[in-house]
C-alpha cells in the first residue's frame, strides 16, 4: 500500500531531509512526520444541511447492516494486546487503537457512512487463524504479518512497518502458538510496510549465516526506494494530504487510510534478500507448499502473489484488497497499469481458482471458494472495465475531467464493498489511464499554455468583480451545496491574493465539507488537510537530523547521483565546468561526475583524464558523509578518501546544491 500510511504527531527512525535521495524512500514516510503549526488553531466545522443529506442518501442506498464482512474480520480470533497498544523506547506508543475508540455506533454526519463502517473493519486487531497452519496478525501495524507453521520452523511473510509492531505481532503469536524459530522470511512486495520491519524478527547475522532465509521478487532491492528517489520531497510533502497527517483522530478529522487503520511510529530497517525469486516457481520450505507467481509493474515494481496448496490459501499480495486500489497515488507516484493487474488477477483465477481461502497483506480474507472466485472475478473486471472503457471515451474525444464525471461502474460491480472506492477512487483512476495514455494535455489549446496560478488567479478575480464579489456570490453557491464550485473559486481568489481571510475561510469551508461527503479515505484527507491548512497556514515539517543507514543499502551509486542532479541549481551553475572522477574500491566501480550547460551528468567504468580531481574511497564512506558522521574534508584527512587534483572543486559543487523545503505551500503562492 506504501505507498504505506499514518497518523497524528508520528515519529520515525529516517531523518526528514537530507542530502541523500534514501530519505525520500517512502511514500508515506512524509506523511509520518510531526507537524507542528504554531498559533491556536481553528477548529474543524460541523455538517452543513446538503451534506447531511447526502450522507443520509448513501446510508439508504448501501446495505451498511450487512454483517459478512464483520465475520469474516473476526473469523478464527485468537487474542490481541489490550488496544493494541505497542510500546517503544522510553514508553513511547509506537501503535494503539486507542485514538479510535470514537469509531462505533452509526455513523455521525461528518463521516460518509460507507466509509464508517470500513474503518470500524480496519480497527479489528490481534492474531488470526486462518486455516490450518497459516496465521495473520492484522491491524497491528499498517500491513499483515502473516506467519505459516514449516514442519520445524516458521515461514513469515511480511514483517509490517517497524521494528517494534513486528517484534510485538511474533510476540502475540507466540503467546498463542509454539515458539518454533523463525527460519524464512518472505516479502511479497517492495512497499515499506511490508519490509520495514525485518530486523524485528530476524537479525541481520542469522540471515547473513543462512541460519535464516530471506526471499524477495526480483528486482526487490532496485525498486524499493527507486520510486521515491529524485521527487522524494515533493512526495512526502503531498503524502500528509493523502494520508492526513495533521488530522486529529475523531469524527471530524483522521478516521482512516483505506488500505489499513493508520501508520506506526517506530524504526524501519531493510533487510536484504538471501535469495531472489526471479521467475514463477514452486518451492518446498520446511514440510509446506509454496507456488510463487510474480506480479511486476502492477501494483508495486516489484511483487509476487504465494499460493499454499496443502491448505487452499492463495495470499494475494497487494492486488486484491477490500477496496478499489489506486492506480495514481496523489501524493504522487508512476501510473499503475489496470490491463497488467486484470490480466495477473485472471492467471491467478485459473491457477488457484480452486483456493478456499483469499489473503492479502492488508486487511481481513475471504473466505469460501465461491467468495474467492467471484472478487478475483470482480476486481479483474472492474481493473479491466477501468481501462477500456476510459480508453473507449479517449477514442470518442472526451478530455479526463469529462470521463471522469460521465464514467460509473456497473451496477454488478460497484454494489460491492470490496469494489468500493475507499483507497483508489474510479475518478482518480479515470483520470490516471488518460494520463498513461495521453499525458496531462486534454487536446484544447486553450490549455496547452495556460496561465500559472497566481497570474490565472488575479485575472480570474479582476473579470469577477474584484474579491469582495466572487466572496459573496460564493457564499450563496455555499448555501446551496456548490462545494466544488467553491472550492474551485475561491482556490483563485486566495492565489491572487493569499492574505485574504474570508476566501480561505469560504474555501476551506468548502473543501471541509467534500471531505465529510466523501467515501474515499483519501480524498477525505486530502479534502481536511488542505481546509486546516487554509485556516491555520502550512504546517512546519522537521528537517532529517540524521538517517538510518539501513536504508542507503538500497540506494544504488547511479540513483545518488542522479539526485544530486536533482538538487543542483542551474541558475547558480552557469558558466561553470567541473569533472570529478570517482573510484569506489569496495564496489569496484568507476565514475566521472560531469557538470556542464547547468546540468550534472555522469558516467560509469571509466575515469577522464581531464578530471579536475579524482576521488578513491569506499561507498561506505560516501554513506557516513550522507549520515553527517563524518565531512569530505575529514574524510580526506583521515585518509578515507585519496584525493588527486583540486579538492576546492569538490566543495564547489556541494555549494551549489539545493536544500528542499519540506514545508511548502500548495493550497496558496509559494512565499519563497
Amino acid at each position: 500500500m506504501l505507498e504505506s500510511t499514518l497518523a497524528p504527531n508520528m515519529t520515525c527512525a529516517l531523518p526528514k531531509r537530507t542530502s541523500c535521495p534514501a530519505i525520500r524512500m517512502l511514500l508515506l514516510i512524509g506523511a509520518l512526520l510531526a507537524p507542528t503549526v504554531a498559533g491556536a488553531q481553528v477548529p474543524p466545522k460541523d455538517a452543513e444541511p446538503v451534506t447531511r443529506e447526502a450522507n443520509e442518501r448513501v446510508a439508504h442506498e448501501l446495505p451498511l447492516g450487512d454483517r459478512a464482512d464483520f465475520d469474516d474480520a473476526t473469523y478464527g480470533f485468537i487474542g490481541s494486546i489490550p488496544d493494541a497498544e505497542v510500546l517503544g523506547a522510553g514508553s513511547k506508543v509506537v501503535w494503539s487503537m486507542k485514538p479510535f475508540e470514537f469509531l462505533k455506533g452509526d455513523a455521525p454526519s461528518t463521516v460518509n457512512p460507507s466509509l464508517w463502517r470500513h474503518a470500524e473493519l480496519n480497527k479489528i486487531h490481534g492474531l488470526f487463524k486462518v486455516t490450518g497452519r497459516v496465521y495473520q496478525v492484522r491491524e497491528l501495524d499498517a500491513a499483515n504479518m502473516t506467519i505459516i507453521e514449516g514442519d520445524t520452523s516458521l515461514i513469515v511473510i511480511d514483517t509490517l512497518f517497524t521494528t517494534e509492531t513486528a517484534r510485538a505481532a511474533l510476540d502475540l503469536y507466540y503467546k498463542y502458538r509454539p515458539r518454533k524459530p523463525v527460519g524464512t522470511l518472505i516479502y511479497s512486495h517492495s512497499h515499506v510496510d511490508h519490509f520495514g520491519g525485518a530486523k524485528g524478527i530476524v537479525s541481520e547475522e542469522d540471515a547473513a549465516s543462512g541460519k535464516v532465509k530471506v526471499l524477495a521478487p526480483a528486482g526487490f532491492m532496485e525498486t524499493a526506494v527507486a520510486e521515491n528517489v529524485v521527487a522524494g520531497n515533493a512526495m512526502s510533502r503531498r503524502s500528509l494530504y493523502q494520508f492526513g497527517g495533521i488530522l486529529p483522530p475523531g469524527p471530524r478529522g483522521f478516521v482512516d487510510v483505506g488500505g489499513g487503520k493508520s501508520i506506526p511510529r517506530g524504526t524501519i530497517t531493510l533487510l536484504p534478500p538471501t535469495e531472489v525469486i526471479t521467475q514463477s516457481t514452486d518451492r518446498r520450505i520446511d514440510g509446506v507448499d509454496l507456488v510463487f507467481q510474480l506480479v511486476p509493474g502492477a501494483e508495486a515494481p516489484a511483487e509476487m502473489q504465494i499460493y499454499l496448496p496443502q491448505f487452499g490459501v492463495l495470499d494475494a499480495a497487494e492486488l486484491v484488497m477490500h477496496s478499489m486500489h489506486n492506480l495514481y497515488a496523489i501524493r504522487g507516484a508512476e501510473i499503475r497499469d489496470p490491463s497488467l493487474w486484470s490480466r495477473y488477477l485472471s492467471n491467478a483465477l485459473e491457477k488457484f481458482g480452486n483456493a478456499k481461502y483469499l489473503i492479502s497483506q492488508h486487511q481481513w480474507p475471504f473466505r469460501g471458494n465461491e467468495n474467492v472466485v467471484t472478487v478475483l472475478k470482480q476486481q479483474r473486471d472492474m481493473y479491466k472495465f477501468i481501462n477500456d472503457q476510459t480508453l473507449r471515451y479517449i477514442n470518442l474525444g472526451y478530455t479526463p475531467l469529462e470521463i471522469a464525471e460521465r464514467l460509473k461502474l456497473p451496477d454488478s460491480l460497484s454494489h460491492e464493498f470490496w469494489n468500493r472506492g475507499y483507497y483508489g477512487t474510479l475518478n482518480t483512476n479515470v483520470k490516471a489511464v488518460y494520463q498513461k495514455y495521453m499525458g496531462w494535455f486534454d487536446g484544447n489549446p486553450a490549455n496547452l499554455n495556460p496561465l500559472p496560478p497566481v497570474e490565472a488567479g488575479r485575472k480570474a478575480v479582476e473579470y469577477m468583480g474584484g474579491a469582495d464579489a466572487a466572496i459573496t456570490r460564493a457564499r450563496e453557491d455555499f448555501k446551496k451545496g456548490n462545494y466544488r464550485w467553491v472550492a474551485s473559486v475561491m482556490s483563485q481568489v486566495v492565489f491572487a491574493d493569499p492574505t485574504n481571510r474570508a476566501a480561505r475561510e469560504l474555501g476551506a469551508d468548502a473543501l471541509e465539507q467534500m471531505g465529510y461527503q466523501s467515501e474515499s479515505t483519501i480524498w477525505r484527507n486530502a479534502f481536511l488537510v488542505g481546509a486546516s491548512e487554509l485556516r491555520n497556514d502550512v504546517p512546519k515539517l522537521p528537517s532529517f537530523a540524521s538517517l538510518n543507514p539501513e536504508t542507503l543499502k538500497a540506494v544504488t551509486t547511479d540513483q545518488y547521483f542522479d539526485y544530486l542532479g536533482v538538487r543542483l541549481n542551474a541558475d547558480k551553475a552557469v558558466g561553470k565546468h567541473i569533472e570529478i572522477n570517482w573510484n569506489f574500491t569496495d564496489q569496484k566501480r568507476l565514475y566521472i561526475l560531469t557538470l556542464e550547460n547547468s546540468a550534472l551528468t555522469f558516467v560509469t567504468g571509466r575515469s577522464s583524464p581531464t578530471a579536475n580531481v579524482s576521488m578513491t574511497l569506499a561507498r561506505s564512506t560516501l554513506d557516513s558523509i550522507t549520515l553527517k558522521k563524518t565531512t569530505f574534508a575529514d574524510a580526506v584527512k583521515s585518509g578515507d578518501i585519496t584525493v588527486e587534483g583540486d579538492f576546492s572543486k569538490v566543495s564547489e559543487l556541494m555549494g551549489l546544491l539545493d536544500t528542499f523545503n519540506p514545508s511548502f505551500e500548495i493550497v496558496e503562492p509559494k512565499k519563497s
